[in-house]
């Protein structure tokens, strides 16, 4: 991926679209918004928002729920 992009700056056009696609790419790929977020320096919303944008399926959480626990069989 390219190097960190400057916190906070706006990107548009054809930065955006590459920006994008890199990061659909790696979110597909198993990687975390959270991890493309922290080595993008961008904030969780905006990579969350524009891996919306380009049509990807978002997975699950993960993780503990806050459900009754399941019976084992």
């Amino acid at each position: 991926m390219a190097d960190k992009l400057v916190k906070g700056a706006r990107i548009s056009g054809g930065q955006r679209d590459q920006l994008s696609t890199d990061l659909k790419k790696q979110y597909e790929s198993g990687r975390s918004i959270r991890e493309l977020a922290s080595e993008t320096g961008r904030s969780y919303g905006f990579v969350h928002r524009l891996l919306s944008e380009s049509g990807v399926t978002l997975r699950g959480r993960g993780g503990a729920t806050r459900g009754k626990a399941r019976k084992k069989s």
